[in-house]
């Protein structure tokens, strides 16, 4: 696991150098984000060239780790944890890269940026080190100049017992621009393999990465058996404007249905579909060209009053509403969204059914995340009754029409097994009828 004390350290473009690296040496390697995060594990794809996974307690239990990482197995497995080592739900270390690395016994790398301070680092890193527990072994010192790369590493390794695997310099070229839900997307960007490919070369040039390769621990799981076949057909908006999804979801859609790719954007015409699929992403972006695009808006729509099955996941609940702002949408529930300029729902959610739907039964309860700053004004009824894990938030989400289902809370179906193979029971069952 790549770690750091906190967020802002630049452990994401070291761990995409990182894999990029041991890639180039003909290593097989496995990606994964701990966290919910959609953006970060699709540069670790690009690094990775395979897909990248998600590693998150509360989003797929303790065994769905596991099976996360059995899933997409390969030589060596990277894991970039998210925010800092022991930070997790709440005010704990729950769900945190130090629980998750104690859960799968593995080595962490703490990447550390030092801010206006030499020798204070030192007790900073060594209460992370020495913490109970603790799984971190070696040390990056990222944004430091070689001089001052030979003092600090002397100081780490004489008060810690921890090595210091190497450095990299401050470069404005390794930077990766944001925006409001995190980094632009890999997809949007030609940027992101040349700053995959020049990270990479500096990890070669000051990193050590035979120690990495030594510090890396087996972890002996079980092949992961999918679920049955399916004679179902699944159709997935993938695109610019809608990318977020857990590669637990792809992979198992891919599994066990026939599953085709579209864009909403670019194509004219949906493809033959039982179920179509709408994840989330940044319509709000692309909303001139999502609204500009009036055959597939029609068809989307004509599929749902025709009774076909639909699953949106924010981004995509946007889309299936009235409008984005201005922007006309596909109108398969009545309303509109709208951006504003601050966070509305952030981090994980528990929710119940309220009623029957394609997921389950009324009462059944899904782990879920949310993370948007839009709001919908949706003028249907509500059947999700969602809580905050930790704390006592409440509210209601989640809209049905005919066999079409939309919420803001992103599920990873890993997890949520029952809920998967309800879905799928349902559409069997129409279609059998």
């Amino acid at each position: 696991m790549i770690t750091a004390p906190s967020s802002g350290m630049g452990k994401t473009l070291i761990t995409l150098g990182i894999i990029r690296a041991l890639k180039k040496r003909q290593c097989n390697v496995s990606g994964f984000k701990t966290g919910p995060d959609f953006i970060d594990t699709r540069y670790i794809a690009e690094a990775s060239g395979k897909r990248a996974g998600n590693l998150d307690m509360h989003l797929l239990g303790t065994n769905g780790v596991k099976k996360a990482i059995a899933m997409n197995k390969g030589d060596i497995s990277i894991a970039e944890g998210a925010m800092g080592y022991f930070d997790g739900m709440g005010s704990g270390f729950e769900n945190s890269g130090y629980d998750i690395s104690k859960l799968l016994d593995i080595n962490a790398i703490l990447v550390y940026t030092p801010k206006g301070e030499m020798f204070s680092a030192i007790p900073k890193i060594k209460g992370m080190v020495d913490f109970s527990g603790s799984r971190i072994r070696g040390v990056i010192l990222n944004k430091v100049s070689r001089a001052m790369y030979a003092l600090l590493k002397e100081k780490i390794e004489e008060y810690i017992d921890v090595k210091v695997l190497g450095y990299v310099e401050e470069d404005k070229a390794l930077e990766i621009e944001s925006r409001h839900l995190g980094l632009i997307q890999s997809i949007e960007t030609s940027d992101a393999n040349k700053i995959i490919e020049k990270a990479a070369e500096n990890i070669e040039k000051n990193i050590n990465l035979e120690e990495i390769i030594r510090l890396c621990r087996r972890v002996e799981l079980p092949e992961y058996i999918y679920p049955g076949r399916r004679d179902i057909r699944v159709a997935i908006a993938y695109d610019k404007a809608f990318s977020f999804y857990y590669g637990e979801n792809l992979n198992l859609f891919e599994n066990t249905c026939r599953v085709e790719y579209f864009s909403p954007i670019e194509d004219r015409k949906l493809p033959q579909c039982d179920l179509l699929y709408l994840g989330g992403g940044y319509p709000e972006i692309y909303k001139e060209e999502l609204s500009a695009n009036y055959e597939m808006r029609k068809a989307v729509k004509d599929k749902a009053e025709g009774g076909g099955f639909i699953y949106a996941e924010a981004g995509g609940l946007m889309y299936l509403a009235g409008s984005i702002e201005q922007s006309p949408m596909c109108g398969v529930f009545k309303g509109k969204s709208a951006m504003t300029d601050r966070l509305q729902r952030f981090g994980y959610v528990n929710i119940e059914l309220g009623e029957d739907c394609s997921l389950g039964r009324k009462g059944d309860l899904i782990k879920g995340q949310e993370f948007h700053k839009s709001i919908a004004e949706i003028n249907e009824k509500e059947i999700f009754n969602i809580k905050k894990p930790m704390g006592r938030g409440e509210w209601k989400c989640g809209y049905k029409y005919k066999n079409a289902l939309a919420a803001y809370p992103h599920i990873n179906f890993l997890g949520n097994m029952k809920a998967f193979n309800h879905l799928l029971d349902t559409i069997e069952k129409e279609y059998s009828e």
